[in-house]
């Protein structure tokens, strides 16, 4: 590599530098204008690279000899990052910036993962957002009383302005590791991104639905002893404005409850919806719900108290009721030397993968959903 190119390579990297602290300062429109200045610069260095040194070894092949370039292959760029600890290394001799950003087909293969299972996600409020914090504003909701009726020459009264409140938010940073035997990491390709992914998108949808369950349970729970209470929460507590939107989160436990329901003829209230047969919904004279089923180990039952189960109900509509905020970064690091735990990766010939995400969660509106709970008496065990 010749020494122009050199220089190009360190004005590349001081820019990134540069880029990630103004970022870290919270100087956005700096940082925005600073990545620019970055692609002008890269977009520059593959220009002189292709023309000035395509091989790498300084010199200059003939015009018949110059290949096209291939498209990359995200699939093998993330299992070659793998292999050498996800060294971020755009060109030799670079040092990498400290972690790997997943490509992005990567990131939707490990998103489409996350929502294979049940995952709570879909059903909440999510917005990306480039901050560590900030907040939003909303109008406070208020009974509106109307105008009053004035007499001709009498004086108008004054009303209520519109109530304004503000919710903030601070993102936190989730993290785990996931020991790899050096062995995995000699397999193909495809072996490493499915196994790599599958455990990032699993354990992303476990985070999220813990975060947002989280949230959801700091309402205060309301008793529900079988479908009136439920029907009561639909028409009166969430009333009009959330009762077209509104469904029915539950378990396993809530879905054998739910499955049992039987109207005066004996049929069954829980039945497939027509539109689609794969979901479920509740039909009660005037009353049609969907349900959705969040496993048992994911959305758990309260067994704290001898003979009895509590199972969770979560109705209304949780995308009025639950914001999330994304920042919408995964990165992952590797290390062959370190010693976690009971684990020593360089004896024990193995990689340890760390993947770090961060996100928040606030309710957004706690008129809009119902922490409902169900307490079923269970018979004592038998003795033998």
């Amino acid at each position: 590599m010749n020494e122009k190119l050199r220089k190009l390579l360190e004005e590349i990297q001081n820019k990134k530098a540069q880029v990630k602290s103004l970022a870290d300062e919270g100087k956005i429109e700096e940082a925005k204008a600073a990545k620019e200045e970055l692609k002008t610069l890269q977009d520059k260095f593959d220009l002189l690279k292709d023309i000035e040194d395509p091989e790498g070894d300084g010199t200059i092949p003939p015009a018949q000899n110059t290949a096209p370039v291939n498209p990359k292959d995200s699939t093998k760029e993330f299992a070659n990052a793998a292999r050498t600890g996800f060294k971020n290394t755009m060109t030799e001799g670079v040092q990498a910036d400290g972690g790997y950003t997943v490509p992005e087909d990567i990131q939707t293969r490990v998103n489409e993962y996350r929502d294979a299972k049940a995952s709570l996600i879909e059903e909440v409020d999510v917005e990306i957002v480039s901050t560590n914090k900030g907040s939003r504003t909303f109008k406070k909701r208020a009974q509106q009383t109307g105008f009053q009726k004035v007499a001709e020459g009498g004086k108008i009264g004054p009303k209520v302005t519109p109530q304004f409140e503000r919710m903030s938010y601070e993102i936190d940073k989730y993290a785990g590791y996931l020991p790899v035997t050096n062995e995995l990491l000699a397999d193909t390709d495809a072996n490493i991104t499915g196994t790599l992914v599958n455990w990032l998108g699993d354990e992303s949808r476990v985070t999220r639905n813990n975060i947002i369950l989280a949230v959801a349970a700091t309402k205060e729970k309301t008793a529900i002893s079988g479908l009136d209470d439920i029907k009561k929460v639909l028409n009166v507590t969430l009333g009009q404005a959330f009762k077209a939107t509104s469904k029915i989160i539950t378990n396993d436990d809530g879905l054998q409850w739910l499955d049992t329901l039987k109207n005066e003829k004996g049929e069954y209230l829980l039945q497939p919806d027509p539109a689609n047969p794969m979901k479920m919904r509740i039909c009660a004279g005037a009353t049609i719900i969907p349900v959705k089923v969040i496993p048992n180990q994911d959305l758990k039952s309260d067994t704290s108290t001898a003979g009895h189960r509590k199972i969770p109900f979560l109705i209304g509509d949780l995308k009025e009721g639950i914001k999330f905020f994304d920042r919408n970064q995964m990165s992952i690091m590797t290390s062959n030397i370190a010693a976690i735990g009971n684990l020593n990766a360089f004896e024990e010939d193995l990689t340890i993968f760390r993947a770090i995400e961060r996100e928040d969660c606030k309710v957004k509106d706690s008129a809009a959903f119902v922490y409902g709970e169900l307490d079923l008496a269970e018979a004592a065990p038998t003795a033998k």
